[in-house]
């Protein structure tokens, strides 16, 4: 039997956690002990408006449930009044969950930077926000788990979403470098490609696989990830419909030209075959092991 994940007194702070998968977390954070900072501006999926409304409704549900949990307004780019609202209700931040995100869907021909940037602030701006405000107290403490939320559309691309893909991808880059940055002072950092049938995701998911796509399936692997049972860093997890996979980069072993004599061109072309072959791929976790080909063709043309 497997153990019990418990996070009993853990302060966790959820964005964005006034419906869809955010709620689903909050509420399965407080069934496991947690108390919790429900955050929600209340705006539309288009990241318009703000109503108090929906952090409120899921706080109520929380502590019908017998839990604790408190609730917040302020917009994630705000996010040092999010942790300090934390910090003033609950004294620490032990888990931030960075969940908020909207959709600004259009082609990049039609795009304009009003659009570009409204999903960059929410996604990019205001998960840095959040974070940065915890950091500090989460390596004072010698304990912290972050999870951001990346997607598909980011990992692989999407049809008319180039500004959500780019602010997707750049959260797992930076996934990458706070789990370095935290590990010395035990803050694991991991990130999460969900699908769910949220707002966000109605009309885009047909509808007979939208209703099995319940948010409920996500939230377990989030509240493991935040939970001082996962000893993993710098993860990216795909999810959603009761499946987990786990996503890495791949590269193909390429081919080394002489440094020296330089290469052109038409020996890329001539070698393109070769160089896009993924047999035998490598596996590279961190810039060191990037670099391996790099310099092993270095040395092999200084010989």
């Amino acid at each position: 039997m497997s153990e019990s994940v418990q996070l009993q007194d853990k302060v966790v702070i959820v964005t964005g956690a006034g419906g869809g998968l955010g709620q689903a977390h909050a509420l399965l954070f407080a069934r496991h002990g947690a108390r919790v900072l429900v955050n929600d501006l209340g705006g539309s999926t288009q990241g318009e408006g703000a109503n108090a409304s929906a952090a409120d409704r899921v706080v109520a549900q929380i502590r019908a449930a017998g839990g604790i949990a408190e609730a917040n307004h302020d917009s994630v780019t705000d996010g040092d009044k999010i942790v300090q609202n934390a910090l003033d209700v609950f004294g620490r931040v032990d888990v931030v969950v960075n969940n908020a995100g909207i959709l600004r869907d259009k082609t990049f021909h039609k795009m304009d930077d009003n659009d570009w940037d409204l999903v960059y602030r929410v996604h990019v701006e205001g998960a840095y926000k959040v974070t940065r405000a915890a950091w500090p107290h989460l390596r004072e403490q010698g304990y912290g788990r972050v999870i951001f939320t990346a997607s598909t559309s980011g990992i692989y691309g999407n049809f008319g979403q180039s500004n959500y893909g780019m602010a997707k991808l750049g959260l797992y880059g930076l996934t990458r470098t706070l789990a370095l940055e935290g590990r010395k002072n035990n803050i694991l950092v991991n990130a999460i490609a969900p699908t769910g049938g949220t707002r966000m995701t109605e009309g885009l998911i047909p509808p007979q696989v939208f209703e099995r796509l319940k948010p409920e399936l996500v939230s377990p692997l989030v509240v493991y990830l935040g939970s001082e049972a996962c000893e993993e860093t710098a993860g990216l997890f795909e999810v959603g419909g009761g499946w987990i996979g786990k996503t890495r980069w791949e590269r193909s072993l390429g081919v080394g030209f002489d440094p020296e004599a330089g290469f052109s061109p038409e020996d890329v072309a001539a070698h393109w075959q070769q160089i896009c072959d993924f047999e035998g791929a490598a596996h590279p976790k961190d810039n060191i092991e990037a670099l391996k080909e790099m310099m092993a063709n270095l040395q092999k043309f200084s010989l």
